[in-house]
């Protein structure tokens, strides 16, 4: 569970899926025998069949020596949290500081959350399958993309013998977009103004994620 107060909640599925393909690496958090244990894994999200009642599924591999795979609580599941875009918003950005004065700091930022049950896929076909999805994904915008099949068959066979597949059929998926909505117009639209200024990327990227969530 996450707190969320209901003006910072994502209903929307597709914003949510946006930020899981924009930020792939997610932390995978299970329950093991030496208690709660965190691990960062890049994942593929693919959507599901609404007429076929088949869920959205993450799907990723972890290293055959990461206990993860045989050690984790099938009862309890795992969750999955992806963070995208975060900023410091500074009370001197608002426009009651200028008023009243009651202002504090606070830290805006966008998240997604995604718990379901793990499935372990120990199938060199299925990893060779969801490895090479993968890589397709994260090398589509290069001038040269790379390939599975650039390595020598000998060596990607080693190497996928060295992982293995993870999957998790989605059972809840949870936005959390903490962009300023919990501030009057005058506040956010400082805030925003402010992380301009700044002139650093995440900044401005957070700037217009104030300024869309409010309809901008």
């Amino acid at each position: 569970m996450v707190y969320l107060p209901a003006h910072f909640e994502v209903t929307d599925k597709t914003l949510m899926h946006d930020l899981i393909r924009a930020v792939p690496l997610g932390m995978l958090v299970t329950v093991g025998s030496e208690g709660i244990t965190a691990n960062h894994v890049p994942f593929l999200l693919e959507p599901g069949d609404a007429q076929q009642e088949t869920p959205d599924r993450l799907i990723g591999h972890v290293a055959r020596n990461n206990a993860v795979w045989h050690d984790f609580d099938a009862g309890l599941g795992a969750l999955v949290v992806f963070q995208s875009i975060d900023a410091y918003i500074t009370p001197t950005w608002y426009e009651t500081k200028r008023t009243t004065h009651e202002v504090v700091p606070t830290w805006n930022y966008a998240v997604v959350h995604v718990a379901g049950p793990l499935v372990i896929h120990d199938d060199v076909k299925w990893i060779r399958g969801q490895a090479g999805k993968l890589t397709r994904m994260m090398e589509a915008n290069r001038d040269d993309p790379w390939k599975m099949a650039d390595a020598p068959r000998e060596y990607t066979e080693q190497m996928l013998q060295s992982i293995v597949g993870i999957e998790i059929p989605v059972r809840t998926m949870t936005g959390k977009f903490k962009a300023s909505q919990n501030r009057p117009d005058a506040d956010a639209e400082g805030a925003a103004a402010g992380l301009r200024e700044s002139g650093d990327l995440a900044d401005t990227l957070m700037a217009e994620l104030i300024e869309r969530s409010r309809g901008r």
